[in-house]
């Protein structure tokens, strides 16, 4: 069994909207950033919310983001360089 399976909820969850805030806070982690490193960002978390809870794209994003996610791009998303996006690509390769 998975260590992570025998964690309270309640744990989890904390943990889970520490991770969310850590990520609201850090505004200079790019998705695409996050995305080369880990495979994963905001817009997937929000997605597994919403898979998770039955929210709608924009409802999930959010509760993630913590403003509508048109307004965070507005403030906090610059452009993706040609090789934030190739190390993204090759980063997503790697998720099965």
């Amino acid at each position: 069994m998975d260590r992570l399976d025998t964690l309270d909820d309640a744990v989890a969850a904390a943990a889970f909207r520490r991770l969310v805030r850590h990520l609201r806070h850090r505004t200079d982690a790019q998705n695409v950033d996050l995305m080369g490193l880990a495979g994963f960002c905001r817009n997937c978390l929000s997605d597994w919310v919403g898979e998770a809870g039955g929210l709608d794209k924009d409802e999930a994003r959010e509760a993630i983001y913590g403003m509508p996610y048109a307004q965070w791009k507005a403030e906090h998303q610059g452009d993706a360089t040609p090789e934030q996006l190739a190390r993204m690509a090759e980063s997503v390769k790697k998720n099965a």
